[in-house]
Parts: structure tokens; sequence; C-alpha cells
């Protein structure tokens, strides 16, 4: 019997069965839609002239009462397309370990499942636990049917052994309660039956409970497994897919059933089983006694352990799925979903011969990222792709400008282009397992950022997992070791028993079709046009639609002319102290009401400027097709090189016959009253739209222009529009046959550019901006300023094509910030929260995006939009511009909370010391206007008010307050050192920032003589005892001065995730403001520039962040360890994640933090308000019963003790203030940190204006103390409780304040909601010990007599050991103990100390000077990681099946922020290798990509292949490279270094002994031959040097004559061995 498809008959047109399967394919309880997949033979396609397959005589969707037949009437739940929720998606994050076993001749032994279950459980570090300690977040195996357990199960039930072709086995989560469970079971038999299949047994799996922990206990499921025959089915496929409707259409009939949630597929396949659960992963094997049988037998096994930064167990999140087991986090996921949904309309191949409806919905919001992913390959592999084809679909690789992918594999390009237009990217760091039972396989994301290590011996078993050593292995039998890079695949094909390395996989997928030929036929490439060469307007027009469109004199000057004159973003410093757009009482655009979401913990930022290459802005216009269909026809597309169109040509696509463009005008008509005005316009909007689709339009063009612009016709906000449209068409089925395309004059900025991509347009025509920047270059001001060379000229042409670079480069670092690659992963995905619209604008264009607080109504918005729009009609309109004041202070603009006259208040109040004056300064705080949340929030009380003197004191209180993390670079040292010794006076925390800190500045004071110190001469009002230690050590990206001294001297050590003035992006030093005390302290070379990374490269993930934890607190065992995050939607879960990554303090940071400098747009447009982080992480943390474990910090733009106040009873336990330390020491908010010309010295490294400075410590010591002594006891006696203690996470203490807002009304019950409160005091979690790492091989090593004697009598002493991948920064904890007594160089022993296997992460981490490491086997990630002084060497073991130069032999990122030392590696290491290194020397036999990046110094010789991006933003330091094969020159990224030959002699020495050195640690076959041959390699070594080095004697022969002989030696001396 043929499949038919149910309903077709009665359909009278394809829209109407359009509509009828929208309405049958999706519920409002919908489930995790999972797979296993399918495998094509010979390069052909399943779906090309494939026969009939799937029977049915189901003829509807059914619930489960119908089917049972309760009631029939049941089933009719609205199925319309549903757009995923931003809430949904963020509640769910994790990350993982991995790995796979397989045997190349396809045989099955229960040995396979019992490595996999001992490999997992070496990986339970890269797990979580709940509060319990017990409940896993998740691990599990998937292996191929253990049939002959299986049979053994049916002889003893008087069972028929299994027909293994023709039998499903289904893997269930059923209900705990046995009647539900039994009707859950009715239900899934009726479907079988129906669907003709016959169901042959259940059987209960057996379990062990007790194993369980009690949180994941309480939800544990009933699990089964069902038996089922598939009778008219001979093909494998055919079998698959009958078995993936079965359980579309069971999930379908129980989704409205109140237990929907507890009935769960596990697996339902013929070839594959999945066993998981909330699980330790030493436990699965305890919990499933089927895995210890010696009848469950499997050829390979996938592993899976899960780290969530979730602790609600659920149990169908762990992993592997039903197909793939995924360690990563998908940045796009809320996009991808709401693609998937809008795709699912034209979803239709013959494999499925009408069935289409029964597989939708695909995706499932509520989900998380993994299992929609897998959903999604899923669909693809049932339809006839091959797992491999459809994971370089969903995850494909950057093979733009790839020269290695160019000469290998060129026709993956085509592949590649083909689906760019039709499949946007599931993005973010990623490595995937993968099986269909026939085939298994791994992949790793586009830029590499998850470990993937892969080995095969001799007996025929491949091996792929997240670290090496997870097995013992007799190293003799392997014969081959690698690493997955980025975008790299592997795949191993059981029935051939062949495995496919990289190139050959995607060769073989991209020879399926003739990519190629279709590209170059069908897909048209935009050429750029020229821009307009001349105004279009007059002055007085232009005038007027800017007033019209909302723009200010401050976006003109500061935004739009600085773009088109320089090309780049403006920088701008301090943060943004102005009301958010919905309290402020001046107008404002709909864009301000959005807020930038990025990366942070659970996933990296990008780093757009040294990264770049996994980037692109490319968009392609036009149609997309089915992707279940293969043909020319799906990439009829034109490409856009990137998003913003000049008027010319955006003409050229409309004039384009293919793509049909409709034009659709966007306003609203006021002329009978403004209320419902704006809906009705968006309604005929939006039917117009759906209508001009219908007729073939590929393209929508939504334009605000206008020949004669109308006073009662005011233009629809342009981002609302969009929206709208966006929407509507997502909602119809119809999104994927139009691109849309906003012509508007409202948009200028970066963050304008990224709201209208972000919610749906594919390309913006910002009009009235390119005729501003044409307006500029005409004017008389601009023509004198470069006639006079005070600016560069530029051309009409070049200040347009500037204005469009500057947004370009913009919008990279917007994705970037989300870990976002592509353009076509961000178009779409809705990356924003909204703060001040309410739910009917939010549901009408922004549908799925978090606004937690209300806000304006349409008609509100349409009140706020016309106030622009009036201006521009009015008679007195001015005759220039008005300054808001929204970015500079200015007297009648926009209030700023910094302003000056409370720092004059401060000033006097801290100077005076007076009472009197301390009152002033608070009055006038509390007579500002609403400028934040906690505005809007008074204190009431259940008690009445006690005398003060019953409060606790002021010097308990100030405990509590910490200073900002400013660096010592960005800050001036007198301002830097003066705030320490404040805080240390009071008993608070100073925070170091991230420039590391002079040790003089680590013991106190004993010689100060009338307030100053010969120690600290800069200083005034010094005492004896003082110290100016910051108690807070930061460790941010850039590692600047984070030796192992500087971190055994901090009192806590944070880790600096994200900073609230711009998140998601990394620090930066102006080159003038590195001076030689600062470059000193930092490791760097006096006036080169510093930048930060936007990531932590060893933070990809929630496990990474476990590691960097482990790391500090090996280190320094006394320290505890803070994490900063950001204030963002999600943030309660990624601290759930935090909590059990083992960190002793979370900080919550709000977006009014203060910066030295960043973007204008940064600063305005990302990160949240703290009120709302620290509400959600509170409440998260006590729900997951995790509280107790971490102290909560808050800050961002604390002014009072009110603040502190408020942030206590929101829960937090304590209070940073930055900003307003600056102020109480001096700081006048002149605003130009950035410059180095801060006039009171303040933030400046010129000496001159550092004399100015006025601060003294004890003003800043008598500020602290009025605000805990006035106003934080004074308040609390009010409130009549007697402690801190009592009020904290008491949100019952505050209640909305009775004041008009000027725009809207604000639901405040999200800040005021409450879960409960902590069972242990505030105190008593902040005087908890400090975290342990548990037993750790290094306390083994220090509680060795031999060994302390060394360390104590500086001795030599020799150790050999063994050494396990579980043994994690091992050496740390050593270095730690030596840095404490002797500091980074003065260690006169030495620990001669040798290690035997697989080390765990971070071996060798904060090496000091004096150990000599040498470690015989392999190693994982962070080998050296910040190490100072001493020596590694690791080399493999002696018999090896393979050649060491050729295997990889430890893992990414090793000598992360190295500051001395020496690495000789015997082997190849993984990507970014001495990624910034400052001073550490390093010889290594091969790297991956981006070696060298963001190096300031020391020495790097490679003696072998490296991958891409080499010596990227390298600005110190020097790389020798041998290019053996002439391939190395298209890999170096050249924006910063030379490339030259070694003919410095200095230099041929320096690389000959760092190579001879290398022999001689390492036994080196490699380098032995090269120094052998010395004449004949070294004319092929290539010397990389950046310009601070081009003057050393390594780099230029001709140094000696331009330097004495004793500078020469002393520069020469600087690279020695």
């Amino acid at each position: 019997m043929a499949l038919q498809s149910p309903g077709a008959a009665g359909a009278s047109s394809s829209f109407s069965r359009l509509l009828s399967s929208a309405k049958l394919s999706s519920t409002k309880t919908l489930f995790s839609v999972d797979f296993v997949g399918t495998k094509r033979r010979n390069g052909l396609s399943v779906f090309r002239g494939s026969t009939p397959l799937l029977k049915s005589s189901l003829r509807s969707p059914l619930s489960a009462k119908s089917i049972l037949n309760f009631d029939a009437s049941a089933s009719g739940s609205d199925l319309k397309p549903k757009v995923a929720y931003l809430e949904d998606i963020v509640s769910e994050r994790g990350e993982c370990g991995v790995g796979f076993i397989a045997h190349l001749e396809n045989e099955a032994t229960h040995k396979i499942v019992k490595d996999a279950l001992i490999a997992l459980g070496c990986m339970e570090h890269r797990g979580g636990c709940g509060a319990d300690n017990a409940s896993g977040d998740g691990s599990g195996l998937m292996t191929s049917i253990p049939w002959d357990l299986f049979n053994h199960w049916a002889e003893k039930k008087g069972l028929a052994s299994f027909d293994k072709l023709h039998t499903g086995v289904g893997m269930l989560f059923l209900p705990r309660d046995e009647n539900v469970r039994r009707e859950a079971k009715k239900v899934v038999t009726s479907i079988f039956e129906k669907e003709g299949l016959e169901v042959l047994g259940w059987r209960d799996v057996p379990v062990e409970p007790s194993i369980v922990g009690h949180y994941a206990r309480k939800t544990m499921p009933n699990t089964q497994q069902v038996f089922v025959r598939i009778v008219k089915e001979d093909k494998v496929d055919d079998v698959e897919r009958e078995l993936y409707i079965c359980r579309k259409l069971i999930e379908r009939a129980v989704a409205s059933e109140s237990w929907a949630s507890e009935l769960y597929f596990s697996s339902l396949s013929n070839q594959t089983i999945v066993y998981k659960g909330m699980l330790r992963s030493e436990v699965l094997g305890l919990f499933y006694p089927d895995l210890q049988n010696d009848l469950y037998k499997s050829a390979f096994a996938i592993y899976h352990r899960r780290f969530s930064t979730n602790t609600s167990p659920r149990w169908p999140l762990a992993q592997p799925m039903r197909f793939l087991g995924h360690n990563g986090e998908i940045n796009t996921i809320q996009g991808n979903l709401n693609w998937m949904t809008s795709r699912e309309a034209s979803l239709k191949s013959p494999v499925w011969h009408g069935r289409e409806d029964d597989i939708r919905p695909i995706s499932n919001p509520k989900a998380s990222d993994s299992s929609n992913l897998d959903s999604a390959a899923e669909l693809l592999i049932r339809s006839g792709r091959t797992p491999e084809e459809s994971l370089m679909i969903l995850v494909p690789e950057a093979y733009k400008n790839h020269p290695t992918l160019m000469i290998k594999y060129p026709e993956a390009v085509d592949f590649y282009d083909y689906y760019k237009g039709q499949m946007e990217p599931w993005d973010g760091p990623a490595l995937i397992l993968f099986s269909d039972g026939k085939t298994v396989g791994a992949c790793l994301d586009r830029n590499g950022l998850r470990p993937a290590r892969y080995w095969r011996t001799s007996d025929n078993v491949v091996y792929v997992a997240s670290e090496v050593g997870v097995l013992p292995m007799d190293e003799s039998k392997v014969t081959m070791k690698g690493r997955l890079g980025p975008g790299m695949m592997i795949s191993v094909d059981l029935e051939s028993g062949q495995v496919y390395e990289n190139t050959e996989v995607k060769k073989r997928v991209a020879s399926y079709n003739p990519y190629g030929k279709w590209v170059s036929e069908n897909l048209r490439t935009m050429k750029p046009s020229n821009f307009l060469s001349s105004a279009s307007m007059e002055t007085e027009e232009i005038l007027r639609r800017q007033q019209a469109f909302g723009y200010s004199s401050e976006d003109v000057q500061m935004v739009i002319e600085s773009m088109a004159a320089q090309g780049k973003e403006p920088t701008f410093c301090m943060g943004d102290d102005t009301p958010v757009a919905v309290l402020s009482q001046k107008p404002h655009m709909l864009y301000d009401y959005f807020k930038q979401r990025f990366a942070q913990v659970t996933n990296p930022a990008i780093d757009p400027l040294r990264e770049g290459l996994v980037m692109s802005l490319e968009v392609n216009i036009g149609k997309r097709g089915n992707i279940l269909e293969v043909g020319p026809q799906n990439v009829s597309q034109v490409v856009l090189s990137g998003p913003v169109l000049n008027e010319r040509e955006l003409e050229g696509l409309l004039s384009d016959p293919h793509l049909k463009s409709e034009v659709l005008p966007t306003f609203f008509d006021i002329h009978r009253g403004i209320d419902g005005s704006l809906k009705k316009a968006l309604l005929k909007l939006c039917e117009a739209a759906d209508e001009a689709v219908r007729n073939g339009s590929q393209v929508l063009v939504l334009s605000d222009r206008s020949d004669n612009p109308e006073p009662t016709r005011p233009a629809i906000p342009m981002l609302l529009a969009v929206g709208a449209v966006h929407q509507h068409l997502i909602e119809n089925g119809l999104r994927m046959s139009a691109s849309i395309i906003a012509d508007t004059a409202q948009c200028f900025s970066t963050h304008h550019f990224a709201c209208l991509i972000g919610y749906g347009a594919s390309a913006i025509c910002p009009h009235l901006a390119l005729e501003t920047c044409r307006q500029w270059r005409l004017s008389n001001k601009t023509v004198n300023m470069m006639r006079n060379g005070k600016m560069p000229t530029v051309t009409m042409e070049q200040a347009q094509k500037n204005y469009r670079k500057a947004v370009n480069t913009g919008l990279l670092k917007v994705l970037s910030k989300m870990g976002i690659s592509l353009f076509s992963s961000y178009c779409g995905a809705q990356i924003f929260e909204i703060y001040g619209l309410g739910k009917e604008v939010v549901e009408f264009s922004f549908r799925g995006s978090a606004s937690r607080i209300g806000g304006l109504t349409l008609d509100e918005l349409a009140r706020e939009t016309l106030t622009f729009w009036v201006r521009a009609f009015s008679e007195d309109t001015a005759k220039r511009l008005e300054n808001f004041g929204f970015i500079q202070f200015r007297p009648g603009g926009e209030y700023h909370g910094n302003n000056p006259e409370m720092s004059k208040l401060l000033h006097k109040a801290v100077r005076e010391k007076s009472e009197t004056a301390y009152a002033v300064y608070q009055q006038h705080l509390a007579n500002r206007p609403i400028t934040v949340f906690r505005d809007l929030l008074e204190f009431k009380s259940d008690r009445k008010p006690i005398p003060v003197g019953r409060v606790e004191p002021a010097s308990s209180i100030v405990e509590r307050f910490c200073t900002g993390g400013m660096s010592l670079g960005a800050i001036s040292r007198e301002t830097h050192e003066t705030i320490a010794i404040a805080m240390n006076r009071l008993g608070g925390k100073s925070n170091s920032g991230e420039g590391g800190e002079d040790p003089i500045r680590w013991k106190p004071l004993t010689d100060v003589v009338d307030g100053y110190s010969s120690t600290l001469p800069h200083l005034k009002g010094l005492r004896n005892g003082d110290t100016a230690t910051s108690a807070i050590k930061q460790v941010a990206s850039g590692r600047f001065g984070v030796t192992p001294t500087f971190l055994v001297n901090a009192d806590q050590l944070e880790i600096k995730v994200a900073q609230g003035a711009k998140p998601g992006e990394g620090g930066q030093l102006p080159g003038k403001k590195v001076s030689p005390y600062i470059a000193r302290l930092r490791n760097s070379k006096p006036g080169v520039p510093l930048i930060s990374p936007p990531p932590h490269h060893d933070i990809y993930s929630i496990e990474d962040l476990a590691q960097l934890i482990f790391d500090l607190h090996q280190v320094n065992p006394k320290a505890k360890v803070s994490v900063k995050l950001v204030s963002e939607a999600g943030i309660g879960t990624v601290a759930s994640g935090v909590a059990k990554a083992n960190a002793d303090i979370i900080q919550i940071s709000g977006y009014d933090g203060g910066t030295g400098a960043s973007p204008i747009s940064s600063i305005k447009h990302a990160g949240g308000p703290w009120e709302l982080g620290l509400a959600e992480t509170q409440q998260t943390l006590i729900g997951n019963g995790l509280r107790e474990r971490v102290i909560i910090r808050v800050d961002g733009g604390f002014k009072s003790g009110v603040d502190v106040l408020i942030a206590a009873a929101m829960g937090a336990d304590e209070y940073g203030f930055g900003t307003l330390a600056m102020i109480a020491t001096g700081c006048i908010m002149a605003r130009i940190c950035h410059t180095n010309n801060c006039p009171v010295g303040v933030a400046s490294q010129r000496e001159e204006l550092r004399a100015r400075f006025p601060g003294l410590p004890g003003d800043l010591v008598n500020f602290f103390l009025y605000i805990a002594e006035e106003v934080v006891r004074g308040i609390l006696a009010q409130l009549g409780y007697e402690k801190l203690d009592d009020i904290i996470g008491r949100t019952d203490l505050l209640k909305p304040r009775d004041i008009s807002l000027v725009k809207t009304h604000l639901d405040l019950s999200y800040l005021l909601s409450s879960v409960g409160l902590p069972k242990r005091s505030s105190t008593s979690i902040r005087k908890q010990e400090v975290h342990s790492n548990g037993p750790v091989l290094d306390d083994t090593l220090l509680q060795d007599p031999e060994i302390m004697d060394a360390i104590e009598n500086e001795k030599m002493v020799h150790k050999t050991m063994s050494i396990y991948n579980v043994d994690r920064s091992v050496c740390g904890r050593i270095a730690g103990v030596i840095a404490k007594k002797y500091g980074d160089t003065g260690f006169a022993g030495q620990l001669n100390l040798t290690f035997n296997g697989s080390a765990g992460q971070s071996f060798a981490c904060f090496l000091s000077p004096g150990m000599n490491i040498r470690l015989v086997g392999e190693a994982n990630d962070y080998v050296g990681k910040g190490m100072a002084g001493g020596e590694v060497v690791i080399l493999p073991v002696e018999s090896t099946g393979f050649l060491p130069e050729d295997a990889t032999i430890v893992g990414n990122t090793c000598l992360y922020g190295a500051t001395g030392g020496l690495l000789f590696v015997r082997g190849k290491a993984g990507e970014r290798f001495a990624v910034r290194n400052s001073l550490a020397q390093a010889v290594v036999e091969g790297t991956g990509d981006h070696c060298c990046e963001y190096m300031t110094g020391g020495c790097v010789v490679v003696l072998g292949k490296v991958g891409r991006n080499v010596a990227a933003g390298m600005t110190g330091g020097l790389a020798y490279i041998l290019d053996e094969d002439d391939t190395l020159l298209p890999k170096v990224n050249k924006e910063i270094v030379k490339i030259q030959r070694v003919t410095s002699p200095v230099g041929q020495t320096q690389l000959k002994s760092l190579i001879q050195s290398h022999v001689e640690k390492t036994g080196s076959s490699k380098g032995a031959a090269i120094v052998e041959e010395w004449d004949k390699y070294l004319g092929m070594f290539w010397q990389l040097v950046p310009p601070s080095e081009e003057d050393t004697p390594e780099a230029n022969s001709d140094h000696h004559l331009k330097t004495t002989a004793g500078e020469e030696e002393q520069v020469s001396n600087t690279f020695a061995v």
C-alpha cells in the first residue's frame, strides 16, 4: 500500500493544504524532536526515484483521547507556526565531554561498551552536579542495538527471536504514575497498530534507583523498551522512516495531555539505541545493569557527559540525542528555530509520499539547543541525506579565503555556496558526534572552539574524545593520533571499515550533485555601485527630515560624520549614566528600547579583529526553496557582499526581473486621531506584504522614503514595521518566499542596523544617513578643515564608503559579541532584550523577545514617534538640530547621573568631612529624576523603628563594599593605589583590574612620615601600616600581569568574563597610555597598544570556566574565586552553571558600569540593568538549591546607601562602587579617559598630569563610612532591623513608588518576586571556607618530604610518577607554594619532576622558575598556561606506532598568558598555540590555527605545518616557522607582522640553539634532521617580526651599526635559552 497524503484530496489549493498542515503540525506543548539518521549509498540520493515505502491507514492527526475513543473532539488544538521565545531558550544551556569508539570491522563486542563507560567515567570533571552533588546533569551512551541481549530476554519470555531487519526498538521514558503510564502505553500501541506495525512486546528496563541523586530521583521516569515489527518494508532507510513517522504521530497525539512531558523516546530505531539519564557519568553503567551484561554488544558507542547550567533535572535532555552527541552551544538558536518553523510550509520530498504533515513540527523551542539541532539533522537524514552531508549543511566550515581548502577540496566551496542561501548555519562552539548505526563520525564548529582528539589502533578501533587519556592505551598499538581542527570532520563507515578524514569526507559529499554548475548558472552576485556624487536635497529639507526621524546634533556630529571621516565607529569612555529610554523624559527612537545580547560563559564571543576570517556579512536575497529538494532552482538568488545598500544598489535590486520586488510604504495616518492608527497601519502593511508574496514577489522593500512628507502621515518606526512583517510571514508560512529590505531614513548607527537585521531585514538602504554624509562633505566647514590640514581629505565617494565600512565593522563586532560568525545566522535571530515595550508591541513585531517589565503600548509608541515628526512641521522649527545630550552632558539636555553638580557636591563632602555637606549630596540624589529601575522602588516595613545604636556598626557594613575592576593603565598609579589603601583601611576590597600589580604594594608601609612614604613617594595622606595591595586580583582575557606571585598574593581572584559598559568585547589600552612602567607590569612593549581578546581563550564553555576556577583554586587554595558577569536575560541560568563550576562569588554588573574606552554603540546599547540580573540570579539559584554555595556581589552605577539597601533586599551580599570611587578621589568626569589627557591625573599616564592628582585615601574612607553610617544604618533603624543580614533577599520590604512616568506604566513584579530565602544567613555564606578542589596530585607531591625539603631549603630533587587525564592543573599548587615564598624569580632550588601518562588539562600551569617538568605521554588543553619560568618537556613514549612529528601530542591554547620559561614539545599542538605569550620560549613540531595570536614577547619555533591566521595581533616577540612546501605565506595574518627569511646572525643563532635544545630534551628526529642539514633547512624558515622587534639584533642584520655592543648584548639576552 503506497503512502498517501492525509486529507490531500479535499484541499482546493496548495495554500489551503498549507493552512491545514499548519493547523495540524504544532501544539502548545511540544516534544524535543531528535533523531537517528540514514545513509546514502554510492553517492545517489535516496530521494531521487525512490520507490513508495511508508504505509498508513492513519488519515488525520490524533490526540491521545481520540485514539483511545475518550473524546474525539479534543484534538483540535491551534497548530499554527509558533515562534521561539527567549525565556524558553535561555532557561536551559549545557556543554559537556563527549567521545566515540568504533570497530572498523563492524565487530560487535561488549568491550566497546565497557570501554565507553570507562571513558565516560574519566570525563566526570567535564560534567556538572546539582545542589545534592549526586544528581548528574546527564550522561548517556548510544550503541547499535544489542540483539543478543534482547533475544535472550525474548527467549525467557517465550517470544520468538527478533527479525533484525524488520524490528524497531523504542527506548522510552514513561510517566511515573502507573495509571497514567498505562494510558500512555495504550496511545503508543494504538498508533503503532494504526500505522500497520505489530507491537511484539514491552520490556521493563532494569534500573538501580538507589544510586540516583535526590533531585534527579524526584523526576526519574519509568523506563521501558517497546519492540515493534515493520512487516512491509525491506530497506533499512524505509524502516527507519516509518519509525520516525510513528514517533512524530505519538508525540503529537499526546501533546495536549497533562502528562505529555513525561513521555519521551530516547530512541526509536532499527539500528541504534540510547541509554541515558540525569546521572553522573561514573554511575551510568550501575544504573542500567544492561550495560554491564556481557550479552550487550556493539560495534560502536557514542558517550556523552553533560554540564548543564540549569540544574532542574530533565531526563530527556541528557545526551546522546537520537542521532547526535553535542558538546557546545548554538548561539543562533532563536533564529534557527524561527527559520525552521518558517521552512515547514515548504517541506516536500518524494520519499515522504505526501506525509510531510505527519512529521511537523520539526523543532521544539522548549527543548535544548542540542535537541533542536538533532531534530534538524534528523529531518535531512530521514529525507535522504547522509549524516555527513546533513552536518555540512547545518554546521558549515569557514570556507571563504581558506588556502588549504582551495587546494585540497575546492569542490566543497560550490557545495557551501549552494546551501548558503538556503540554510542559515547553526552557529556556535560545537563538537558534534553522530551516528545512524551505519556511519559514526564527528565534526567541529567553524572556529574550532571545542577540543577534539582522535586516535586509531592496530586492532582496527578508532577513538574520538574531548580529551586524551580517557582510556588506558598500549601506545605501541596506536597507529595515528590527530585532532579535529576548525570545521573539520572525521567519518567511519562501519559497513566498509573505511575511515574518512576531513578532505575525503568533504570531497565525497560535494560530488553528489553538480553544485558548481548550478551556482555559476543561477546565483547572481551584485557588484557594488558608486555612491551618489551630490546631495539630492537642499540643506533645509535635510534638516527637516532629520528632525522628523529623530536625529540629534550628537547623532550627526559624533556618529555619522565621525564614521564618514574615519571609517570606524566613534570611541567614548566612562559608561552610560543616562536613564533608559522608557524612564527618560526625552523622546527616544524605538531602537533605544533594545539592548544587544552577548555571549558569556556558556559560549565565547568571537574576536572580529583577529579572527575575522571565520566571519562574513554576505547575504543572499530572494526566495529560499524547499530544503529537502536538490536542484538548480534553489540557488536562484542574488548575493550581496554586505547588508548596507546605497541608493543605486537598491535600484538594481528593484529592477531585477527574477526578484519581482514590491515597495511597501510605511506610514500611518493620524488625521482621525492617534489612538489605533499605528496598529491599523501595521495590519494593512502585513496584509500588503502577504498579498505581494502570494503574487510572486521575492523581495519586499519597506520604505519610509517620501517626496513630500505630510504632517498627518508620520512614518512607522522602521524596526516596528520590519518586525511586524517578519512575524506575520512566519505565522502564515510565507517567510521563506521573500527577503525583507528596509529603505529607511531612521537608521544611522550600528545598533540600528543590528536591530533591523536581528528582526528580519536582509539589507538596509539608510538613505537619510547617506544624504547626511554627502551634506557633511559638501559643507564649508568640512571643506575648510580639509584644506587647512585639520582633517584628512576624503572625497564624496570615500566619505560614504567610510560610513559603510564603519557600519560593517560595527556589525561584525555586534555579531561577534554573541559568538555569531555569519550575517545569515544573525538575521532574524532576535539577539536582543527589550526594556520598556509592552506585550502588545512585543507580540505584534518582536514575538519571542524578552520584555520583563512591560512598557509602551502601540498608541504610546505612536505618540513618542509623533514627538519627533511634528518638529519638522511646526512654524517655529529650529534652524539646527537639537542636542538631546544623550552622549555628553549638557545643561538642559538628558539627565546624567554623574553630572558636574553631583561631582562638586561629592568632592565638597569628602574634603570638608562635614555631615551637612554629605546631607546636601544625599538630598541631590534623592531629588534626581527617575534614572534607573531601582528609583521606582521604596521601602516598607513590617516592624517599628529602632534606635540607630542597636544597628550593626558601620565598620562591619563597609566590609561588604568593593571597588570596581579599574586597571592600572586605564587609571593612573596614584588613583589605583589611593583606592586600594582606602579599601584596605576599611576592611573592604579594591580590585586590581586587568593590568597586573607592582609587588612593591604587597607589604605594609613602615616608612611614613607626615603622610608621605619613600616607598610610594607619589602619594599623600598615608599612614604606617597602610597597604596598597588590591585584595581582589583580576584575571581577564589578556592575562596582563598575571603571574604566579600575583595570584598567590590575592585574597580573592576575579575572572572577568564580561564588563558592564561593553559586554562581549575585550579591553583596550591606547599605546600612549602604555608607559614604560605599565609595559613592565604587563610584560609588553612601551607605546604599543594593548587589546584584550573578547573571549578568554580558555573559556569557551561552562566546563572550561570550571577548569579555570580549578586552576586558580589550585595555585592559591586560600583565595576565593569570583566570576564577573553582566546582566542580561538568562543570567540566572548562567549563574547556576557558575555556582556548579565551583566559584565562590558571582558578580552581577549592570550596563551602567564605567570603561576607559569603548565604542559609543557598545556603551549605549549592550548589557542590562543589574536590578533585573540580580533578581533573576537570586531566584534561579534559590530555586536550584545553589544559593548557599556562592556570595552574590553586584555593581553598576551605585551612588548611595539607598542603592546598597535595595540591592541587599533583592539578594546581594556585597556591593561594588566604581565610577563613584574615582569621583571621590578627584575625578571631575571630563570623559576624556581614552585620550590620556585627564586634567586631574585620575586617568592619565602623563607625569605632569598625574602630579595634579588631588585624592587622599582618607577621602574615600570618609565617604564609604558616611554611606554606611548615615544612610545604611539610618534606614535599617527606620525599618526596624538590626543588621543587613536580616533584610538580604527580603523583596517583601520593597514596594513600587507611587509615581507616574512620562511615557507609560511599568510592571515591577519581576523585580519584587521571591522564591524564598537561603537556608543560611548572608554573613555565614560570606564567611564560609574557600571552595576546595578536593584531593589533587599536587597535594600528594607536597607531602613528599624530599620535595618539601627542596622547596624550603632551595635544594635539587628528582621524582617520577604516573599521571592520568583526571589529574588536572598538575604543578600549579607547587608553583603557588614556591611563588608565595620566593616570588616569581627568587627560587634557587630545582624540582625535576617526570610524569608518565596522559596529563589532564592545564598541565604545568603557572609554573615558577626552578621547576623542570617532563611528561612522557601526552597532554590535553592549556599546557603551560600562565607559566612564569621553569621548563616543560613533552614527548611520546619510546615505542609508538606513529611518527611523533605527525601526531598531536598537546591540546589547544598552550602557553596562554605565559610570562617566562621554556616549552619543548615533540609533536604537534592544537589551536591558538602561544596565545598572549609574553616571554616564554617554545619549540613545537606543528600547530593548528591562530598560532602566536596576541603575542607580546618571547619566541616560538615551529618545525612543521601551521594552520591559518598565524600571528594575528602579534605585537611583540619573534616566531620562526619551517615552510618545507611553500604553503605558509597565505596562512599568515599580515596586518601587523613582517615576514622575512632568517638573515641576522643573532637570529640564526637563536633559532639553531633552540632547536638543539629541543633535540637534546626530547630526542626529536625532526629536530635532529634539521640541525644535521642546517644550511639546507635554514633557507626554509620564515621569521615573523612585529614592528616592535624590527630593530632587535635577532631580526635586523644591521642592528650592530645602530647600537653599542652593550645594548646589543642586552637585547640578545632577551631571547637567550
